[in-house]
């Protein structure tokens, strides 16, 4: 006999209760519709509005943008301002016993080198020795006063360098040079190269710089060098005698040209080179330096011949223009 009761037995023959959402048997299922997706909304990058500016922004940028205005505006005016070249002085020193002009000290300049610079149209000026002991007019005026407020130095020919300039006594009492302007001179060419400023310097110009950088000179080049050519004569400003560059010559590609002609009138040249400075140009005979540049600035440059007078002796001597030109950009570039 079973334990189980008749309901307890109908109850467990029973199927169980469909799941939901099942389908029931015989039953005919109704298609559900698809599910659709969420439309993605369109996505705009945020703005925000710029920060008002505080009344001090906006006063110092109009006053940035005027200063910007006003120093483009000087700075144009300064580049368009015409070039200021000072001149050396030669020097004429009274004769004992003379009267009127030759019993007093002159300084002047020779005319062709004041218009062979002039011929680019810029402004020359003398530069005067200075003498702040003076005891009629003295002055607190310096020759760096000078180097300050003009744009470059010429450096002109005329009496020889002193050998005392270079430690030396003079082999001939013709040969004591003007230790004077010497003196002067170099002070200049100093002040020049220490204000940034370049510097030309032409014959006598040429030696000097030689000896401010501690070279020496032939003091008289037939005497210390018997086999050169004859360097001065009679023709003056009409001698002349080949010119030949050396490797790497600077000069040489300023001129564009590896040999040339050139004028001669000096008894005097470079002997030892001084310190940091490189030879440019010899004369193609003998060797004689013609011409000298400082490595150490932008432009020192020393000539041994005299270009001021080549436009006149012919179109077979030296163009000398692009020499000039070279210096006078140079004057431009560093007057700031």
């Amino acid at each position: 006999m079973s334990d189980i009761s008749d309901s307890e037995a109908n109850q467990s023959s029973a199927p169980p209760p469909p799941r939901q959402g099942a389908a029931q048997p015989g039953a005919q299922s109704t298609p559900q519709p698809a599910a659709q997706a969420t439309p993605q909304q369109p996505h705009y990058p945020s703005f925000s509005p710029p920060p008002l500016e505080t009344p001090w922004a906006q006063t110092w940028k109009l006053l940035a943008a005027r200063f910007k205005a006003m120093s483009d505006k000087a700075g144009r005016r300064i580049m368009q301002r015409t070039l200021k070249i000072g001149i050396s002085a030669r020097i004429f020193h009274p004769e004992t016993g003379a009267k009127g002009l030759r019993g007093k000290t002159l300084q002047y300049l020779e005319e062709s080198i004041a218009q062979w610079v002039m011929s680019r149209d810029v402004l020359v000026f003398m530069i005067p020795t200075v003498n702040t002991n003076g005891l009629v007019h003295p002055s607190n005026i310096r020759l760096r006063d000078y180097a300050k407020h003009l744009d470059g130095l010429v450096l002109q020919g005329g009496a020889d360098v002193s050998p005392q300039s270079y430690a030396e006594a003079a082999t001939r009492p013709e040969w004591n040079g003007d230790r004077v302007r010497d003196m002067y001179e170099l002070e200049l060419l100093h002040e020049f190269i220490e204000a940034g400023k370049p510097v030309l310097g032409i014959c006598r110009g040429c030696q000097l710089i030689n000896v401010a950088f501690g070279g020496t000179l032939y003091q008289d080049i037939a005497t210390d060098v018997p086999t050169a050519i004859a360097h001065v004569n009679d023709l003056y400003d009409s001698n002349y005698h080949e010119l030949t560059f050396p490797a790497g010559s600077t000069l040489a590609s300023l001129v564009n040209t590896q040999s040339a002609l050139v004028n001669s009138i000096h008894h005097q040249a470079v002997k030892d080179l001084g310190r940091d400075l490189s030879v440019e140009a010899v004369s193609g005979n003998d060797n004689i330096v013609e011409a000298i540049r400082y490595r150490k600035a932008p432009f020192v440059m020393g000539l041994q011949w005299h270009p001021e007078f080549h436009r006149a002796g012919g179109s077979e001597l030296l163009d000398c223009m692009p020499i000039l030109d070279s210096f006078l950009r140079t004057a431009r570039e560093t007057r700031f």
